[in-house]
């Protein structure tokens, strides 16, 4: 049987760092998380849950997921954010990959809880992930903040059975002000890239990204809340390109 470690980084989660260590005790041989100072909660309740906690002053998304993967005790981690858990059916599906490993990676489906519901279809899901590997064939990659596990050689992943349940937002307010947020980080991380937009993507791919969200992959099934999300999803990557915009007009 492999040992597992499972790896966390976190700031001021206190409402959701225990449900996210609780659905891994079955599993993780030990637990490592990278705080990023809280000033709330998180840690006392880390410890007192067993996990091992360290500091990292917060240096991005990227960043600090590969810092915690260095601190790691065991070659097979599960990589989880605190506001994820995992299901019953997803749990045992580690654990049979923990008594035979037979890949460098595994890729689960994550399942969205969207103020208090869980949305089943459009962008949102099955939003596949790579998650669950061996530390020494994969790296945290992406642009931040939409950090990204990639695999440094060849891919040799398997798709596991359950879902990683992600509690995202309890009210569109939190939504929006995310979107603010992470439109800002992702406008500055691609003009460091020498990334640049104009109007037609400023304009067409927020549309494209209703279209695909709501009508492609069925977003509309999940009702009002299937609604909210694909203009959500629409507005975010307006800001995103309309920022980036801008950035490019201040140097000039």
């Amino acid at each position: 049987m492999q040992m597992l470690s499972v790896v966390i980084i976190t700031y001021n989660e206190e409402k959701n760092i225990g449900r996210c260590l609780d659905s891994v005790q079955s599993i993780a041989n030990e637990i490592v998380i990278l705080d990023s100072y809280s000033t709330d909660n998180t840690v006392t309740i880390a410890v007192s849950k067993g996990a091992t906690v360290y500091n990292n002053s917060f240096e991005g998304y990227i960043e600090q997921k590969n810092k915690a993967l260095s601190l790691a005790r065991y070659d097979l981690v599960l990589s989880l954010d605190a506001d994820e858990a995992l299901d019953e059916q997803l749990n045992a599906s580690i654990n049979a990959v923990k008594q035979h490993a037979d890949r460098m990676g595994y890729t689960m489906n994550r399942c969205t809880n969207y103020c208090g519901r869980y949305i089943r279809h459009g962008s949102w899901y099955p939003d596949v992930k790579l998650r669950l590997f061996n530390r020494n064939f994969v790296k945290w990659g992406g642009v931040n903040p939409h950090d990204k596990a990639e695999f440094i050689a060849k891919p040799n992943a398997r798709h596991l059975r359950g879902d990683i349940l992600h509690y995202s937002y309890e009210t569109l307010e939190e939504h929006v002000n995310q979107n603010n947020k992470f439109s800002t980080i992702s406008a500055e991380a691609l003009f460091k890239r020498g990334k640049r937009t104009g109007w037609v993507k400023i304009l067409f791919n927020p549309f494209w990204a209703f279209m695909v969200g709501y009508f492609v992959r069925l977003g509309f099934l999940d009702g009002y809340y299937g609604l909210v999300i694909a203009v959500n999803t629409a507005h975010l990557t307006f800001l995103k390109y309309i920022k980036l915009y801008q950035k490019q007009k201040e140097v000039h």
